[in-house]
């Protein structure tokens, strides 16, 4: 009988996956919703969704509508709170086999260590990705993201306010992405993902107003992937600290082309949205596809498709 593939990955230092598909962060909120829809345990990791030093509500309504092959969405970082993440979700978290990996967000430096700081030593976290596409209200609302300083400043204040694995989120709102994750990596960030949603808009013509409550909103799914593939291939060959690859991806063999493209391993949003199982059948579609290629483990793979 031949044995299955070795899907087996390491995005960071002491953060070893028994595959490389992640839930990212915001397709199941804080990963008990995806427990009563799937087996949570067979997941690489989970990814919290976005977590703030306060609670905060959000943006107006509506917040999440359909695009041409994809969904345009802005919640506004809608969450409990760093501390009633600890004292109701984390004890769950602690349970499980499967890594949690807390999303944080901030509107300055500060908040970004203090989130950081309060989730050190907590039972069920097992790392921190932080989300530098927010602004930074100190410095006229400019996103953290869209700056090598402004991204490693917030990277070396995260890591300096824990010991746990650091995976920093980059935003695609860039002009040059290698810069950014040059910069970051330099900062001490353990690991890259990448990408976030691309800013955009969409307007009911018959009311003559911008559909989202915002304006403005975050671009995900399928119509994304080919900017995400290419951005996640620049970084790859920049970087030498493991790169997560997001955006767009529905199927296995979108994953592999992220592992191809020299990710270490790939998170999963919108897919989750249409079926909840979506990320389940990309776990064993990757396996199948490893079985008929005749390739024992998918770090092989792993930027192949490199020139």
């Amino acid at each position: 009988m031949t044995a299955s593939p070795d899907l087996r990955v390491q995005v960071a230092p002491g953060l070893k996956l028994i595959n490389p598909v992640i839930a990212a962060s915001g397709a199941y909120g804080y990963g008990d919703d995806l427990e009563e829809m799937a087996d949570v345990q067979k997941l690489g990791a989970v990814i919290c969704k976005g977590t703030t030093l306060h609670p905060r509500d959000g943006n107006p309504q509506p917040r999440i509508i359909e695009v041409t092959a994809g969904i345009l969405n802005s919640v506004g970082l809608q969450n409990i709170g760093v501390e009633a993440l600890i004292r109701e979700k984390a004890p769950e978290w602690a349970k499980w086999s499967v890594p949690v990996i807390v999303n944080i967000a901030g509107d300055s430096i500060d908040e970004y260590a203090a989130v950081a700081s309060k989730l050190e030593g907590v039972a069920g976290i097992s790392g921190i990705e932080v989300n530098i596409s927010c602004p930074n209200v100190k410095q006229g609302g400019m996103q953290f993201g869209t700056s090598p300083a402004a991204a490693a400043e917030v990277t070396h204040a995260v890591k300096s306010a824990t010991k746990l694995p650091v995976i920093v989120k980059l935003s695609p709102n860039v002009t040059d992405i290698s810069a950014i994750a040059q910069a970051v990596e330099k900062a001490g960030a353990d690991s890259i993902s990448l990408i976030n949603t691309i800013s955009g808009m969409a307007i009911d013509i018959r009311k003559r107003e911008p559909k989202l409550g915002n304006i403005k909103g975050g671009l995900s799914g399928p119509a994304i992937k080919p900017v995400a593939l290419w951005m996640v291939y620049q970084v790859c060959g920049c970087v030498k600290i493991p790169v997560i690859g997001c955006g767009g991806i529905m199927s296995a063999e979108d994953a592999l082309e992220f592992i191809m493209a020299g990710a270490t391993a790939v998170e999963v949003g919108t897919a989750n949205l249409i079926d909840p199982n979506a990320i389940l059948d990309i776990i064993d579609g990757l396996g199948r596809l490893l079985s008929a290629g005749n390739i024992s483990q998918i770090s092989d793979l792993r930027g192949a498709a490199r020139k």
